[in-house]
């Protein structure tokens, strides 16, 4: 296949585009962007930037009552206005990651109009931008669940990218300060050469049964009421089996049978992860909860019935309203939700 490809883009320009998908060309654009300086700077004059300060992105009151939230964009010149209007230097733009891209190859940045400043009173102030265009810097953790798919995927990877070059500003090795690519894809110490590429930290999210229940727990950060499935860090050194297995174990003291992958999630608190989805099975005559009280507050089995119900809550405010043990589950957005739908669909 590679083989006709090479041949079809030797023979015709309109071949190439034939030949690759939206998704192909879009991932081609990204990486060009992400290698080429000069392509990314080009890239800007005509994209759209997303605005955050502090990490906290700018948000605008949306009339549809499901997603009251949207992200709105600017234009590359709507900025360098903002920015002369507060006496901002232009160059404050160079602070900006590229974190997607439209099909039809519209480059979509992010801003962070406070990091970067080399005091807190230069940077501009939180509510001259709100005044001016409108909106409000809203906590990405309290917004996420009430913006469309699209802003909050686009906004949990600017979130991400701007705090990880926040805490990135200098090399490990030398102690020099780091410089950023135009994309904001990596990091290069000018003194030892060492490049710095953005990470994230992977979590194995677990949601355990045992054949007719599934196990539910809450940490006491939570918000009340809600329960949801095992998480934590991979260790160095294991697979992801393993910190399946360890992670059930140390917290619930359950001895894992069975496990197998579901899907997996970008997640932005407290700092990037990427939390990797399995289902579980342990034996039905070893169930007996060992509950681990530095990781978590509580742990229950929950039947197919009680697990239904949950889902069709929308929220804390109404649990209070049905059933000996209410609860409720985390929202649909979040890899938890399908993981605990996809065992009550099986």
């Amino acid at each position: 296949m590679s083989l006709y490809c090479g041949i079809a883009y030797r023979r015709s320009p309109c071949w190439r585009s034939r030949l690759l998908s939206t998704y192909i060309s879009k991932t081609r654009f990204m990486f060009e962007l992400k290698e080429d300086d000069d392509a990314c700077k080009k890239a800007q004059r005509t994209g759209a930037f997303y605005l955050f300060h502090n990490l906290v992105p700018l948000l605008q009151k949306s009339e549809r009552q499901q997603q009251p939230y949207l992200a709105p964009q600017y234009s590359l010149l709507e900025l360098e206005r903002l920015l002369g209007k507060f006496g901002q230097d232009a160059h404050k733009l160079e602070d900006s990651v590229l974190i997607g891209c439209s099909e039809q190859h519209e480059a979509w940045f992010a801003l962070d109009l406070a990091l970067g400043s080399p005091a807190p009173t230069a940077a501009v102030q939180k509510p001259e931008v709100e005044a001016e265009l409108k909106g409000t810097f809203t906590e990405l953790r309290k917004a996420l669940f009430q913006l469309n798919m699209k802003d909050a995927s686009l906004l949990s990877t600017a979130q991400a990218l701007l705090r990880w070059h926040d805490a990135h500003q200098f090399c490990s090795r030398s102690g020099q300060p780091t410089k950023k690519n135009v994309a904001g894809s990596k990091r290069v110490c000018p003194s030892s050469q060492i490049i710095y590429y953005p990470q994230m930290a992977p979590v194995v999210i677990t949601l355990v049964s045992d054949g007719t229940r599934c196990l539910l727990v809450r940490q006491n950060s939570f918000p009340k009421g809600m329960y949801s499935a095992l998480a934590g860090f991979c260790d160095i050194g294991e697979t992801l089996e393993e910190a399946v297995r360890r992670e059930v174990a140390e917290e619930v003291g359950l001895e894992v049978e069975r496990l197998q992958y579901s899907a997996s999630q970008h997640w932005p608190f407290p700092s990037s992860s990427i939390m990797i989805a399995c289902h579980a099975t342990v034996k039905p005559e070893q169930t007996e909860i060992q509950l681990n009280l530095r990781e978590l507050e509580a742990a229950a089995w929950f039947s197919h019935d009680e697990v239904a119900m949950a889902l069709r809550r929308k929220g804390p405010y109404s649990q209070q309203q049905e059933g000996a043990f209410p609860f409720y589950l985390p929202p649909k957005i979040a890899i938890a939700h399908q993981l605990i739908k996809e065992w009550l669909e099986k």
